[in-house]
């Protein structure tokens, strides 16, 4: 297996290299390695969401730390490559979160600023780059802001102006790359690139986002599925024990990747 310092290097590698770096969020052992085994997968990403979910826990937090990041090290485990895990907003302290997650294995990680006050969001990617660095890892921090979630400005361009404001912060403190989730359109991504820099700029996909190829074209380094992989695994669920229920047998094709 890959060593942590080789992970790191190459997850960082893949966000400064010219193709767009897709992943697909997994929840636990058995997604990573489904996703794994797909020659274009290059890095895998956990999605807080979809962990807590698994675990009977609502989103936000409410599952415990130390239960969040068992699963973060098991999905480690299951492959070899890089893992960047969704560390929600930290926990209260998101150098020691980013340290413990390290002890697990993972090389990159999501932060969110929910929209705290500028100086504070700041200070937490500052914590956060800090923190991996007095571990001596290399690490892609992938600073979230939700100024496109938390419609704190009326307009589409004050949000453009204020997530420029503060990617570029969370850029000069160490930041990887700053995700910028929501439903964007070509105009929106384009600003966003325009005023953080080509191959710098990280969205999620969710129903009717722009396709990876043209998010490719506009110049996102990243692009993430969130808790949409998980809920696409259980829509498939649903419809095959309904269609069973009616009388159905079992989808023609399924594959034992289990």
């Amino acid at each position: 297996m890959a060593t942590i310092t080789e992970r790191g290097a190459e997850l960082r590698r893949l966000h400064d290299a010219p193709e767009l770096l897709q992943v697909v969020n997994v929840w636990d052992a058995i997604s990573a390695t489904t996703i794994a085994a797909l020659p274009e997968t290059h890095a895998l990403a956990t999605a807080s969401h979809s962990i807590a979910a698994t675990l009977g826990y609502e989103d936000g937090e409410n599952i415990p730390l130390d239960l969040m990041l068992d699963m973060v090290g098991r999905i480690v485990r299951a492959t070899d490559l890089p893992v960047s895990a969704d560390l929600e907003g930290g926990y209260a302290d998101a150098g020691e979160t980013v340290r413990r997650a390290i002890g697990v294995g993972v090389v990159g990680a999501n932060l969110e600023d929910r929209m705290r006050p500028f100086d504070e969001a700041v200070a937490v990617n500052r914590d956060a780059v800090r923190a991996a660095e007095a571990e001596g890892v290399p690490f892609a921090l992938n600073a979230r802001t939700d100024v496109f979630l938390r419609n704190a400005f009326p307009s589409t361009e004050e949000k453009i102006e204020e997530a420029v404001r503060r990617g570029r912060a969370f850029l000069d403190v160490g930041a990887t790359s700053v995700f910028v989730p929501g439903l964007l359109d070509e105009p929106t991504v384009t600003a966003l690139v325009g005023g953080l820099g080509d191959r710098k700029l990280s969205v999620i996909a969710v129903p009717g986002s722009l396709p990876p190829a043209r998010l490719h074209e506009l110049g996102v380094t990243r692009v993430s599925y969130g808790p949409w992989s998980q809920r696409v695994a259980l829509t498939a669920l649903q419809d095959a024990a309904q269609a069973l229920y009616a009388g159905g047998t079992l989808p023609s094709g399924t594959r034992a990747l289990n």
